[in-house]
């Protein structure tokens, strides 16, 4: 049962919230329905103008290739949870972000105000973390504009970002946000929900699996009775490969603004064409000349943990290479790719899903390239290499053509295959399968996947190469039609 001094202080909080909803009220009445801070000079309560103005945008992730990402709380548990989160986080020395629900910050201010003190961020997770989809305008401005003043009087912060309870939101949300003075509505690139019967293992494996440069993790102090086991997994996946965990505000400053797909040149140089019958193509197996020079490709798509090891390893190296992408894993993360680009590596096409292409139609294959290449265009901001190789190096006479006439007329194929792909392949296999096949002007086909042992063999091939006098230089290099 709830004590005296409880209840009490519930009342006070009541109170004070009516009040501020009556402020807010007023805030939201005015002559110009476009700008936030307005007011009428009513003393009455009246019906809040929809919002007509740019709405807050909407931030999943940070367009980034900083290697870094964002741990995020949401709700605000009880003193002694919070208590015990704040030292976890000391101890690995993270910075967070805390969308707390404004009625939880009035009814408990010190927990809020220990989470400043010990160099957190607040931002807002509306008033009493109702689904605001489901609500009309003026309900969800009020959830967001008195939750912002709570925390702005409590402890003295202004929040820029603001969150839903389950993360879900529509244009209605979006308005009342950029209505209150919100910069975004924050969503999340992983949701940590609460562990189930997992091995230590597999949750080692499930968090590595999703780190990823400009992502934005989620946990939730309140629904969560885990949240505090999450935190040193979360911790060990971000050094393992690399990353850091910073604050919300310092992810957003390090993002870029990504042009739309049609602004960019060379995004429609893919297209469909089923008139194919003439179209030429050229296959490519090798630089087909004496010298000592070789390619270095990788296919298919990997982790932040697996892709970034690779290019660490060939920028060590000084090598740059030819990456031929699986666009439904750019889909899923772009920076990642516009990492590879950025290194100064090649970009190109290898489909949207990893079809075999002469078990699909014509039109089904066409579909795949062209997906893939507005894809990989919009997510590197450039139009890749137009170089295309084919799922499983299978194709024929009809499916090069099919190809080209979509405007991949280099179909880009290799000499040397070690298997890397099969895990059962150790890294000697193949650093001494590529060591057997290379020759002057050799394509070497390796793979970006998860769980093999092309990391580990990657530097011992390319110091045994350069040992025998060969130089790397990317496809794009050769003379593609």
């Amino acid at each position: 049962m709830p004590t005296e001094a409880f209840a009490n202080n519930r009342k006070k909080i009541m109170m004070l919230l009516l009040l501020l909803l009556s402020f807010s009220m007023l805030a939201g009445c005015s002559g110009n329905s476009n700008d936030p801070s307005a007011t009428n000079g009513s003393e009455t309560s009246e019906p809040i103008t929809p919002y007509t103005g740019e709405k807050s945008k909407a931030i999943p992730f940070v367009y980034t290739t900083s290697r870094e990402l964002s741990l995020t709380f949401n709700g605000m548990g009880d003193e002694v949870l919070m208590g015990k989160l704040l030292d976890e986080l000391d101890q690995y020395g993270i910075k967070a972000t805390f969308f707390l629900p404004g009625m939880r910050v009035a009814e408990e201010p010190n927990i809020a105000k220990e989470i400043l003190d010990r160099g957190h961020e607040i931002e807002n997770n509306t008033l009493n973390r109702l689904e605001l989809t489901n609500l009309n305008y003026e309900q969800v401005y009020k959830e967001i504009h008195v939750s912002n003043d709570v925390i702005k009087q409590e402890v003295g912060v202004t929040p820029k970002y603001m969150r839903t309870r389950s993360g879900d939101y529509n244009d209605t949300v979006r308005l009342a946000a950029a209505h209150s003075g919100l910069s975004a509505v924050v969503t999340y690139s992983l949701n940590l929900h609460e562990w189930q019967s997992e091995t230590e293992k597999e949750k080692a494996d499930y968090v590595k699996k999703y780190v990823t440069r400009g992502g934005i993790i989620a946990l939730d102090t309140e629904l969560d009775a885990h949240v505090l086991e999450s935190i040193p997994l979360i911790a060990a996946a971000a050094a393992d490969v690399g990353y850091k965990l910073v604050p919300l505000e310092q992810l957003v400053a390090s993002g870029h603004d990504r042009k739309p797909l049609e602004e960019i040149p060379g995004y429609d140089a893919a297209k469909m064409n089923l008139n194919y019958k003439d179209s030429d193509y050229e296959l490519i197996y090798n630089w087909e000349n004496n010298e000592k020079i070789v390619s270095l490709t990788f296919d298919d798509w990997g982790t932040d943990y697996t892709v970034t090891k690779l290019l660490d390893i060939l920028d060590k190296e000084k090598v740059k290479a030819t990456f031929f992408l699986r666009a439904n894993g750019v889909e899923k993360n772009p920076n990642l790719a516009k990492s590879i680009a950025e290194a100064g590596h090649d970009i190109a096409n290898h489909t949207y899903s990893h079809p075999v292409i002469t078990k699909v139609t014509p039109e089904e294959l066409q579909d795949e390239i062209v997906k893939a290449h507005k894809i990989i265009t919009e997510a590197i901001q450039q139009k890749p290499v137009m170089l295309f190789r084919p799922p499983t190096g299978e194709i024929d006479d009809e499916r090069a053509r099919i190809v080209a006439a979509t405007g991949y007329k280099s179909i880009a194929m290799y000499d040397v295959t070690v298997f890397d792909w099969n895990s059962a392949n150790d890294a000697d296999h193949i650093v001494n399968g590529i060591m057997e096949q290379t020759v002057n002007g050799s394509v070497i086909l390796l793979h970006m996947l998860d769980d093999i042992h092309t990391i580990e063999a990657l530097p011992v091939a390319i110091e045994k190469l350069k040992s025998k006098g060969y130089k790397f230089v990317p496809m794009s290099q050769m003379k593609i039609k």
